[in-house]
């Protein structure tokens, strides 16, 4: 079923996550698409992609409409852990290897790009978003500590990145309070934000801009021709350019797209504030993601809950048991904890590529599609609509840049993305339990 509707029947209701329990949520909806309706550019998704596309491209003065199947922000751009992290999923030699030297500088630019992008707008649009510096990462043995130690000093020395601090086992212990961590990093130059409230700010920003958003307008297909349209099950849509933002939510539109994109779940809980324990923990006001293939990630809100988060669901159908395993990681991680109340859990659904990289590309002479950020989403989705907004007007050096990075299609293509994967979810689930 599409992930539009598996696990959020009831369409454009927020899902009741304590995002939305503490964001200034709207009411009603916008007014969603009904008959012809014609646009310079079409973008199917209301979320970090699609706004900022429509945000770039209506400050151009172009016609932009926005079709969302919810509400702006209602995905994972409203869902997830907030962090807003430096780089890609691989490592800039990685990168270099392949690409060479200047395409990879020109993809570090772009991340930084990204970072600074989410900072600055929180800082001057929505100081409510709360944008905060500071992500360590944590490692469980020595090869993850000497990869991680290599990986700080070829950015510090080949790009200039001497944010990153590189801390032994004790020195990691006493900034984030687990026994399970034997070194780890620490990057100032990340942050960690509201998604939300950073969402729905975005939101009104790309409307003040001039940008057109319905709500409550699922695109079911797409008409390709110049122009395209865009067919809803309330009305058509035609435009001379076409930006495809949905990712992980965006339902089998594009063949190409779905053959390399995977949508995947991740879950969150937060429990109740504690205010007086929570440098128990962490000793800053920082976030945290660890080196576990099913990925541990982390921080505390405003009110001092424990927002805690991870990936335990191979399938499209979200669990019936969301609270149970993420209580027992948390418990594993930080044993001072093992008695707190969880008061809210919630999931959401992002994109995944084999490489877990982003796949960026022309789908067709003018339409462009951006996605599978693969848990890199806060910084990387935004810029990357920024960048297909670019090649909308004529520059398209970012868009050419982003396309080079590797992401095959899936053995046997769409149809056979969900049982691989679950395989090898399955597969490197096991190893992170087991130690190796």
């Amino acid at each position: 079923m599409n992930p539009l509707h598996r696990n959020d029947p009831v369409r454009g209701a927020w899902p009741r996550s304590w995002y939305a329990a503490s964001a200034d949520v709207p009411g009603e909806a916008r007014a969603p698409l009904r008959g012809e309706e014609s646009a310079d550019v079409g973008i199917v998704g209301a979320g970090y992609t699609g706004l900022w596309a429509a945000r770039v491209l209506a400050e151009a003065g172009l016609r932009v409409v926005v079709l969302e199947a919810h509400r702006a922000g209602w995905g994972a751009s409203g869902r997830n852990g907030g962090q807003v992290a430096s780089g890609f999923n691989k490592s800039q030699q990685w990168l270099e290897e392949r690409l060479g030297e200047g395409n990879a500088r020109l993809l570090w630019e772009i991340c930084e790009a990204g970072k600074a992008q989410v900072r600055e707008f929180c800082e001057r649009e929505a100081p409510e978003a709360r944008f905060l510096p500071g992500v360590a990462y944590g490692q469980y043995d020595a090869a993850e500590a000497d990869a991680a130690r290599a990986n700080a000093r070829f950015l510090a020395d080949r790009y200039g990145y001497d944010r990153i601090e590189v801390m032994d086992r004790d020195r990691f212990r006493a900034l984030v309070r687990s026994p399970l961590y034997s070194g780890g990093t620490f990057d100032r130059g990340a942050g960690h934000v509201h998604p939300l409230r950073y969402a729905l700010a975005l939101a009104r920003s790309a409307e003040a801009a001039g940008a057109l958003i319905r709500e409550h307008s699922e695109v079911l297909r797409i008409e390709k021709g110049d122009p395209a349209v865009l067919v809803t099950d309330g009305g058509r849509l035609r435009a001379r350019h076409v930006i495809l933002a949905g990712n992980g939510y965006m339902p089998d539109l594009e063949p190409e797209v779905a053959a390399r994109v995977m949508p995947i779940n991740s879950f969150i809980g937060a429990t109740e504030p504690l205010p007086d324990r929570w440098q128990e923990v962490l000793a800053e006001d920082i976030a945290v993601a660890d080196s576990k293939f099913v990925v541990n990630y982390y921080r505390f809100s405003e009110d001092r809950r424990f927002l805690f988060g991870g990936r335990e669901s191979y399938t499209l159908g979200f669990p019936r048991d969301i609270a149970g395993p993420l209580r027992k990681r948390l418990a594993r991680l930080f044993p001072q904890l093992g008695g707190v109340r969880i008061e809210h859990v919630w999931g959401g659904t992002l994109g995944i590529t084999m490489t877990r990289l982003p796949l960026v590309m022309r789908v067709a002479p003018n339409i462009v599609s951006g996605g599978g950020f693969s848990g890199h989403g806060v910084a990387l989705s935004g810029i990357t609509g920024r960048i297909m907004a670019e090649a909308v007007l004529g520059q398209a050096a970012r868009l050419d840049a982003m396309a080079l990075l590797p992401t095959p299609r899936f053995p046997g293509g769409a149809a056979a993305r969900a049982p691989l994967l679950t395989l090898a979810m399955t597969w490197y689930g096991l190893r992170d339990r087991l130690g190796f």
